[in-house]
């Protein structure tokens, strides 16, 4: 060929700009698609092996190299596909992208935002440009009689183009960093990114410093000598073997990863193991479901439920998608429904419409099925799991709770699907469908959001023989709104919002004036000894003797309590809805009636507030160090 030179054919003097500022977002971006270039020509080329169009030389194995030399402010990619002629060159990169070039640059150039970049344009290239100020290409193509081409551009429009001087097929790309983007011919920072995005990809990638490289040659040099074979160099050919098998590179890519595979083909230990390797979470995952769609779109992929020990607002998951094995992005909300980003896993979605720079999803239907059909999997999954093994699922049931709760809040079709297999664990361990806690004409479901706190309360409910469920995480508040909302008749109480017949002994005798007049009295001098104009007080005759006193909160004063506080407005929540509900058959509170007039009924008061309120909600840290102050005064004066 001769020597050219030219024009890129575009109408514009802009796009090296365009490209640099915004067509990609993250400008270590470039490792991802020049290596993905190199894996694409060398898997084409392996296609051309297969089909009897190229031959391979014997024992030889394609790989794409990235050479980093960090004094000439260098990064090389090597790979060994199918290369390019100069007639290709001058269409595949001359051009930019067809002719598609000309009204992208129209259509775009006055744009902001790269995710109103659409299309496939071809421009994976062209991401060099964002950290170098120069690249060159040498390259030969596969096919016969091909001769080499050196490519040469400085970051303008003006490229030229030469006969090269490469003798392998493959396309070698240089280019020549810019000082703002140094920090990428770093051994530490390039393998840092290279196994971001090319972990999984399908060809064998290494990576090198230029000494590493020329050391890399040298040896191969060496090897294709054969030496004669003597006595001495058989007795040192084991150590050789070893010495030359620690030096030899390991590859950065997994060219076989689990998610490819068929789950028949995957053993338990293999899924643990790519957790591990993945996530960096050598916490074992509790199970896993194994994606693997070819209709009427192709996905695969494997996600992971964690152990979970912390409250739900402090959870977060990753999902990595991928499209052709490389990587794109974590938790993507357009593919991976809200609810499962708390979930660990990757998935691959070779038909996933990315726009030119690959990091940002095209907003259509398909994106959407895609989505609908991750969520249908993992309900299948839970579903089938609670109808056919029954005590595995109930064993993860606390664990996974909460990412379930949550995405039937969010998904109408997750819940719909699911609503059968939600589980209430009761105060004896056991577990129950929401059908059989409302078996009969009850629709009341009482529960307990703290087993510690609330112990009182549940000691009073086992000895009236009487059950409740445990709802400890903040999502169970919302999610029972919901419950309460999707099945009519259905309430939920919290143990602590009333005081049932069930607790109470038979009729005291008195008149309801009487008692009436009973209770006023005792509001009057719990009020006064406490400073609460407002305090509500009941008294009632309650079976356990040796229980002075409780506190009770309705459930509907509670929850917006709750809500109050959660917008940031929990100075106006107060207390003024709580109850104080003494035993009439105590022996403090009769005291209390019986020495109204006494000193140390203020102080009794006090504790037996105190006391009360311990068992309903934590104090403050002002109110508790007067409860320890109070009761250490208490004590003294029992030695007295």
């Amino acid at each position: 060929m001769c020597k050219k030179q030219g024009s890129l054919s575009i109408n514009s003097e802009n796009i090296f700009p365009i490209i640099k500022k915004w067509l990609y977002s993250d400008h270590d971006i470039f490792f991802r698609e020049l290596i993905s270039n190199g894996c694409d020509a060398v898997t084409k080329l392996k296609k051309l092996e297969v089909m009897g169009e190229y031959t391979f030389p014997e024992g030889f194995t394609p790989k794409v190299n990235v050479i980093l030399d960090e004094d000439a402010k260098t990064i090389r990619f090597l790979d060994d596909g199918l290369g390019m002629t100069a007639e290709e060159v001058d269409e595949y990169i001359n051009q930019i992208a067809f002719s598609g070039a000309t009204a992208f640059l129209e259509k775009y150039k006055d744009k902001t935002s790269d995710d109103q970049i659409i299309g496939h344009f071809g421009l994976g290239f062209y991401s060099a440009f964002m950290v170098a100020d120069r690249v060159t290409i040498d390259t030969l193509s596969y096919r016969e009689g091909a001769e080499p081409v050196h490519w040469e551009c400085s970051g303008g429009t003006e490229y030229s183009m030469e006969p090269g001087t490469r003798n392998t097929v493959g396309t070698e790309i240089t280019l020549y960093v810019n000082e703002d983007s140094v920090e990428f011919c770093k051994e530490y920072r390039a393998r840092e990114v290279i196994t971001k995005y090319c972990s999984f990809m399908p060809v064998e990638i290494y990576l090198y410093t230029r000494k590493e490289w020329e050391e890399a040659l040298a040896e191969a040099a060496v090897e294709t000598v054969e030496p004669e074979e003597t006595e001495e160099s058989q007795e040192g050919e084991g150590q050789e073997e070893k010495k030359e098998e620690k030096k030899k590179p390991q590859s950065l890519s997994d060219t076989n990863p689990l998610w490819t595979k068929r789950p028949s083909e995957c053993t338990d230990e293999e899924y643990r193991e790519f957790y591990r390797k993945v996530f960096l979470d050598f916490k074992e995952p509790l199970f896993w479901i194994h994606l693997n769609m070819d209709y009427p779109f192709n996905l695969k992929g494997i996600l992971y439920f964690p152990k979970i020990n912390t409250e739900y607002d402090s959870l977060e998951g990753t999902i990595k998608l991928y499209n052709n094995r490389v990587f794109i992005a974590d938790n993507i909300k357009e593919v991976i429904p809200e609810f499962l980003m708390l979930l660990k896993g990757v998935i691959d979605c070779p038909d996933l419409p990315l726009n030119v720079s690959r990091s940002a999803l095209q907003n259509d239907g398909f994106v959407r099925k895609v989505s609908d059909y991750i969520t249908k999997k993992v309900a299948d999954k839970l579903t089938g799991m609670c109808k056919t093994e029954r005590e595995t699922y109930e064993k993860y049931w606390d664990d996974i709770h909460p990412f379930i709760k949550y995405g039937c809040l969010k998904d109408e079709k997750f819940y719909e699907k699911m609503k059968d297999s939600l589980l209430f664990k009761n105060l004896e361990g056991k577990y129950q469908t929401l059908a059989d806690l409302t078996e009969g004409d009850s629709k009341k479901i009482v529960y307990v959001t703290d087993e510690q706190q609330q112990g009182q309360y549940i000691k009073m409910y086992k000895d009236a023989g009487l059950s409740a469920v445990i709802l400890p995480t903040n999502i169970d508040t919302p999610f029972i709104t919901m419950l309460e909302q999707k099945n009519e008749g259905l309430k939920f109480s919290r143990i602590d919002a009333e005081v049932t017949d069930s607790f109470k002994a038979e009729d005291s005798g008195k008149t309801e004036e009487e008692q009436k007049a009973q209770e006023e009295e005792m509001a009057k001098i719990f009020r006064d000894a406490l400073g609460k104009e407002k305090l509500a007080v009941k008294v009632e005759n309650l079976k356990d003797e040796k229980l002075s006193a409780m506190i009770t909160l309705s459930e509907e004063s509670r929850r917006m309590q709750e809500m109050m506080r959660m917008y940031g407005m929990g100075d106006m929540a107060g207390d003024s809805q709580e109850t104080l509900v003494l035993n009439a058959n105590n022996a403090l509170v009769q005291f209390v009636r019986e020495h109204k007039d006494s000193p140390q009924v203020p102080t009794v008061c006090r504790q037996l507030y105190d006391l009360a309120r311990i068992s309903h909600a934590p104090l403050s840290p002002e109110e508790m160090a007067a409860f320890v102050a109070r009761s250490n005064e208490i004590l003294m004066n029992l030695t007295k």
